[in-house]
C-alpha cells in the first residue's frame, strides 16, 4: 500500500539534495580538467529522477539513460562507487571502464545506463520478460528522455510490451529539449503520452518538478504493471539548467528561459512543501542538506585514494 511516510519524505529530500550536489561536483571537477570524455548533467530533474526511484520496491529493476546521475542515487546506488567510477578508479561499478555514461550494477537491479539514445528499451523489454516467464512479480522501470521517443527503438518496444503485456513502465524525462532542438519542432503532439493510445496502453503526464505527484504515480503504474495488466507510457515534464553536454553552447536558448524554470526548482519547491505543510523544520532540512553535501565530498575522497585499473584490466569483460 502507497503511504508517504515521514521516512519516505526523508528518503526524497536527502536524495533530491545529494543528486544536486554530486552533479555540482562533477561539474567542478570537470572545469578542472580532472576528468576525460564528456558527462550529461540532469539539476533540475532531480524531482523525476528520485520520485520515480523511489517508487519501485525491492527486486525490481531499472534501466538509466546517459542523464542517469540522479537516476542512480533515486534507485540508491553508492555515490562512493559512482564518483570512482566517473573518475575511472577500479572501484567504481564498471572497474572505472564505463565512466559517466555506463554506470551499471547487474546484481542491484540495474541493468545499466546506456549512451545509445533509446537504448534502454529493448534491454527493458527482455528483462521484463524475464520477469515474466519467471513470474517473480517484479517490474522494470526504463528511464528514457523526449528525444529518444523519435526512435525507432521506442514504438518497437512499446508495441512488443503492449502485445506481450510486460511488466514495464516506460518513464519519459521531457526536458523539452533533444540535445538542442526544442521539442515542439521535431514532434506534432503535445505530449508525449498521446503516444501511448496507438499501442493501447495508458498513457500519463505527470509534473516531474513535483516529487511527490512523480512519486505517487509511478507507484501506482508501476502496480498496475506488477499486477500483470501490462506496460504503462509516463512523461515526466522537467528541465534541465545545464546543456546537452558540457559542450553544449546552448545558443538556443535564452538565459531568461533558464531563470523561469529556476525559479520552479523541484528541490526549492518541495522544501516549501515541507514547511508550509509542517512536515519538517528548517533545521531539520538542513541537518539533511548537510549530510548529504558531506556524502559527496566523501565520495570524491573515497575516489581520489582508489586504484587506478591495473593495465591486465583492458583486456578484461571484453564481449565482441
Amino acid at each position: 500500500m502507497m503511504e508517504v511516510t515521514r521516512e519516505l519524505l526523508e528518503k526524497m529530500y536527502y536524495r533530491m539534495n545529494q543528486a544536486r550536489f554530486f552533479e555540482e561536483k562533477v561539474a567542478w571537477l570537470f572545469s578542472r580538467g580532472l576528468v576525460h570524455g564528456t558527462t550529461h548533467l540532469a539539476m533540475g530533474q532531480e524531482a523525476s529522477a528520485v520520485g520515480a526511484g523511489l517508487a519501485l520496491e525491492k527486486g525490481d529493476l531499472v534501466s538509466l539513460t546517459h542523464r542517469g546521475h540522479a537516476q542512480a542515487i533515486g534507485f540508491g546506488l553508492d555515490v562512493n562507487r559512482m564518483m570512482a567510477e566517473f573518475l575511472g578508479k577500479a572501484t567504481g561499478y564498471c572497474g572505472g571502464k564505463g565512466g559517466s555514461m555506463h554506470i551499471a550494477d547487474i546484481k542491484a537491479g540495474n541493468i545499466g545506463a546506456n549512451g545509445v539514445v533509446g537504448g534502454g528499451y529493448p534491454l527493458s523489454c527482455g528483462a521484463a520478460l524475464t520477469q515474466k516467464y519467471r513470474n517473480t512479480g517484479k517490474v522494470v522501470l526504463c528511464f528514457a528522455g523526449d528525444g529518444s521517443t523519435n526512435e525507432g527503438n521506442f514504438h518497437e518496444a512499446l508495441n512488443l510490451a503492449s502485445v506481450w503485456k510486460l511488466p514495464v513502465v516506460f518513464f519519459v524525462e521531457n526536458n523539452l529539449y533533444g540535445m538542442s532542438t526544442p521539442i515542439e519542432k521535431h514532434m506534432n503532439i503535445e505530449n508525449i503520452s498521446d503516444r501511448a493510445a496507438a499501442y493501447g496502453i495508458p498513457g500519463i503526464t505527470i509534473d516531474g518538478n513535483d516529487i511527490l505527484e512523480v512519486y505517487k504515480i509511478t507507484w501506482k503504474s508501476l502496480q498496475y504493471a506488477r499486477a500483470g495488466k501490462g506496460p504503462v507510457l509516463l512523461e515526466s515534464k522537467t528541465y534541465r539548467y545545464n546543456g546537452h553536454s558540457k559542450s553544449d553552447a546552448q545558443v538556443y536558448r535564452t538565459k531568461a528561459e533558464v531563470e523561469s524554470w529556476k525559479k520552479k526548482d523541484p528541490i526549492l519547491k518541495f522544501e516549501n512543501y515541507l514547511s508550509n505543510s509542517g512536515q519538517m523544520s528548517a533545521e531539520e532540512m538542513e541537518a539533511l542538506k548537510s549530510r548529504a553535501y558531506q556524502s559527496i565530498e566523501d565520495a570524491v575522497a573515497f575516489a581520489e585514494s582508489s586504484p587506478e585499473p591495473p593495465i591486465t584490466a583492458v583486456l578484461e569483460d571484453v564481449y565482441a
